[in-house]
């Protein structure tokens, strides 16, 4: 099947709109002319109307004789490129300008019967049309003139009769001027649209869609080099902008996958070790139920993994199911802080919470908003120095509710960290062991909290950092 390629379609459509522009104009333009010439036919006419008189009158009064009547009336015809006939009040020609014309002389121009008893004036127009073009054997041009004398009584008409060849003949080479213009223009407006589409669109998009094709079979490095102040300039920024973040995301997805081989190949690597330790009977029985220990937080640790790697996927894609309700922020906080107090005591912490009333109702999901608040103190404790401290705090601002983890560290985390510490396996102190962190904790509280519509920000502070997320305040509890 013929593919029809934009080109293709634009040159038609261009090509059909101009061209039945330009017979519409041409047909408007030769109508004008038509009537144009017409007209000044009629008015070159009208303005020797006196001059046809007079020549009458002095014929009438002897003034002049037949002979000069008859030079007078040639050289009036010449002049106005039209016969001139001249005939009395019953319709008898007495004289006429073309000498083929002589054998009407001392005639009735309409002598048929019904038309014989009438007088020139009484006679039809429609009569006198069709007399003319049988006359002439071809379609005429007929304008009558009255002739009167000085006391205003009819004499007679002069009936100057001008083929409408000798109108529409100098019409010819006007018609075929516009005609072939409008093909010649039409021609060069057909080149000038190829030239032009191609150039401007029909390139620049043939680049766009063989950059596209690239990137489909991964060259995701493929950019489109179009340098234009229009849409199709703007369609190539988009593009370009577009696979700058596949190309980013190309480069997380590869970082991802080996972060998740390397973080679920570790714990693996040690189980296959701690057990084929105690088959191959290397490692002593009295030290069994020690490597067995260790092989089974490994497992707990590689369960933490994988249920952290299904809450990021579940977030991802949108299935990540929540029943927000109105829940009690500080007892939330409460809980969390009595079951990570052991951790706490590990460390000799000081943590000081500080709520906003003794309770604060907002709106969230219980649970997840649970598991945030467990990430983020258990984050706090991580990278709290020794005997440092650690602030909780539930702050009302408006219709919203801040919620604030704050913890002391030895070495204050700088901007770069900031900026990648909502990435996945990112983590601020490479020196620590992967045993303590999935790295995906943090991902996960700014899924959970995007997906309840509220926000969560990290703030630099001198001696440490602070986490906060918002919730909305329940209408009922607003003062």
């Amino acid at each position: 099947m013929v593919k029809n390629g934009l080109f293709t379609k634009m040159a038609i459509a261009y090509t059909v709109i101009i061209t039945f522009s330009f017979i519409v104009l041409a047909a408007f333009l030769s109508f004008w002319f038509k009537h144009y010439y017409t007209q000044q036919s009629h008015h070159k006419i009208k303005s020797q109307e006196e001059l046809i008189n007079e020549i009458m009158i002095d014929y009438v009064t002897k003034e002049i004789s037949v002979n000069e009547m008859s030079d007078s009336l040639r050289l009036l015809g010449k002049y106005l490129d039209s016969d001139i006939i001249l005939v009395d009040s019953s319709g008898v020609v007495f004289e006429v300008s073309n000498r083929n014309h002589t054998i009407f002389m001392r005639t009735k121009l309409f002598n048929d019967e019904g038309q014989k008893d009438k007088s020139f004036k009484e006679i039809s127009q429609k009569e006198k049309e069709k007399f003319y073009n049988e006359m002439y054997h071809n379609k005429v041009q007929a304008l009558e003139i009255d002739l009167v004398d000085s006391q205003v009584n009819y004499l007679g008409s002069a009936i100057v009769v001008t083929p409408i060849s000798n109108i529409t003949g100098p019409l010819k080479k006007v018609y075929e001027i516009i005609w072939i213009s409008a093909v010649l223009v039409v021609i060069f407006s057909t080149i000038g649209i190829y030239i032009f589409s191609q150039k401007i669109i029909v390139y620049p998009l043939s680049q766009i869609n063989y950059v596209a094709k690239k990137i489909t079979k991964g060259e995701v490095e493929k950019r489109v080099d179009i340098i234009s102040n229009d849409e199709i300039g703007e369609l190539a920024v988009s593009f370009n902008t577009m696979a700058d973040s596949l190309e980013k995301i190309d480069i997380n997805r590869r970082q991802f996958i080996s972060n998740v081989s390397h973080e679920i190949r570790t714990p693996i690597t040690s189980i296959k070790g701690f057990i084929g330790g105690i088959l191959d009977g290397i490692i002593p029985e009295e030290k069994t139920h020690y490597y067995l220990s260790m092989a089974y937080e490994e497992t707990k640790r590689l369960t933490r993994l994988v249920n952290d790697l299904l809450d990021l996927s579940a977030l991802e894609t949108g299935k990540f199911n929540q029943v927000i309700d109105e829940i009690d922020i500080n007892e939330i906080i409460r809980i969390t802080v009595l079951k990570l107090e052991n951790k706490i005591n590990e460390k000799a912490l000081n943590v000081d919470v500080s709520f906003d009333g003794e309770k604060l109702m907002a709106l969230g999901d219980r649970d997840r908003v649970i598991q945030v608040c467990t990430n983020l103190l258990d984050n706090a404790i991580k990278y709290s120095n020794q005997n440092g401290s650690i602030r909780v705090t539930t702050k009302v601002k408006g219709k919203k509710v801040n919620v604030s983890f704050f913890n002391t560290c030895e070495n204050v985390i700088d901007a770069k960290d900031l900026k990648n510490i909502w990435q996945r396996f990112y983590r601020v102190d490479k020196a620590r062991t992967s045993r303590e962190s999935s790295g995906l904790g943090l991902s996960i509280v700014r899924g959970i909290i995007s997906q309840m519509g509220e926000d969560i920000w990290v703030d630099k502070k001198d001696e440490g950092v602070m986490f906060t997320f918002t919730l909305k305040r329940v209408k009922k509890y607003l003062r």
